[in-house]
């Protein structure tokens, strides 16, 4: 296997598996190990398949480094352009935000005292997001290099705790069936963005020169790593933990941390704590360098299409400084957009590559290469889509039962 092509697998499944990875558990307390398997699964396949979409859509860009809003509007004119960048800029200035709020609040914890606490973390964000972005704005090579050695910490760092707690593991645990049936459905949009790769497309297509043989490589074994690494930490909580113990967590603290006190109480492993901490920054960084990424990807398709300088001063100042001023001063204002990360990422994701490929497939019959199951595979595809977005409406009017988060 070449390089690249392990590299871009490795970009893949470091901007899916991100610190958010380590929560799922408190999601899924309620449904039981076999039910969250097999969502997992389900889910996986489905994300794969309208990745796979979009490289059988880009056999027909008239060049390899153009943007996903560009295709777009190839075949859906200026409102499709209009939708795919909205999804996609709004989605991962978001993200972004949140990720370097997150880095910077972990710098400030081990940065020197300061009287004014707020200009530290003021401090540690600038420095975080300074040092982290000279790797996006130096080129896809330099994020190649480090996401693999972060990658390779990351995996040190789940088998430590894999190693810490599989041991602990019970049958009867293993065996629990879902509390309610409709907190499976209830938890699809929460667990659906965890595969969400599909931001770095545009990155991947360039970075292999649109070769499909081995995009399709470096997406089976891209996202092949975050589900067996998904499946796997499952087992070990979901196997340590009884659902009863899930639901105390769950009343007493709800968050990562609950989940981390209550693992290592059990495993009687101080060290248990440290590592999941270490795993998250390291798989924080992971993100934010996949998500920086994909916005100076997607601003440089739209400056391009603007007709303005795409050099990389310009896009550098596009992508580090909205989600930077907002993590200084307005951080509360991006919670309400992450609130609706899994609507946009629904939108991107599924919605506007199966569109993509329907056009596509009509314009052009004889494409070299078509992703398996024919129309009938996308139109079952959309459906599932269009019940994604839905359900978190559902669960405000009632219908649906609260998934924890």
């Amino acid at each position: 296997m070449k390089n690249k092509i392990l590299g871009s697998a490795l970009m893949i499944a470091g901007t899916t598996i991100g610190a958010g990875m380590l929560a799922m558990p408190l999601t899924s307390a309620g449904m039981g190990f076999g039910a969250t398997a097999g969502l997992l699964i389900g889910l996986w396949a489905l994300l794969a398949y309208t990745g796979l979409l979009f490289m059988e859509v880009y056999q027909t860009a008239p060049q390899k480094d153009v943007g996903v809003a560009s295709l777009a509007e190839q075949y859906f004119g200026l409102i499709g352009r209009v939708l795919a960048t909205f999804s996609l800029l709004v989605l991962l200035y978001a993200l972004l935000s949140a990720y370097i709020t997150g880095g910077g609040s972990l710098l400030a914890g081990i940065m020197p005292e300061m009287a004014d606490a707020d200009l530290k973390l003021k401090i540690s964000i600038l420095i975080f997001t300074f040092v982290l972005g000279m790797f996006v704005v130096i080129g896809v090579k330099s994020v190649d290099g480090l996401t693999r050695l972060m990658f390779m910490g990351k995996i040190v760092a789940f088998i430590m705790v894999l190693v810490m707690m599989l041991p602990k593991a019970k049958l009867e645990n293993l065996t629990a069936v879902p509390l309610d049936n409709l907190l499976v459905i209830s938890s699809v949009p929460i667990f659906f963005t965890a595969f969400g790769f599909h931001v770095i497309m545009a990155t991947i297509n360039t970075y292999l020169d649109a070769n499909i043989n081995k995009i399709r490589t470096a997406i089976y074994i891209g996202t092949a790593i975050p589900l067996v690494a998904y499946l796997l930490w499952q087992l070990a909580t979901h196997g340590v933990l009884s659902q009863n113990e899930f639901t105390a967590i769950l009343k007493q603290d709800p968050t990562l941390n609950g989940l981390v006190t209550a693992t290592s109480q059990i495993t009687g492993s101080t060290i248990l704590g440290e590592v999941v901490r270490l795993f998250s920054v390291l798989a924080l960084i992971t993100s934010f360098l996949g998500v920086s990424m994909g916005i100076f990807e997607g601003v440089g398709d739209l400056l391009k299409r603007l007709n303005l300088p795409t050099n990389r001063l310009w896009l550098t100042i596009a992508t580090f400084v909205p989600p930077i001023l907002f993590a200084l001063f307005y951080p509360d204002g991006f919670i309400m957009a992450l609130g609706y990360a899994g609507l946009l990422f629904a939108f991107y994701g599924m919605i506007l590559p199966i569109g993509l490929a329907w056009k596509a497939r009509s314009q052009h019959p004889n494409l070299p290469y078509r992703v398996i199951g024919g129309n009938l595979a996308l139109v079952i595809a959309l459906i599932a889509g269009i019940i994604i977005m839905v359900i978190p409406f559902l669960i405000q009017l009632g219908y649906l039962p609260q998934a924890v988060g």
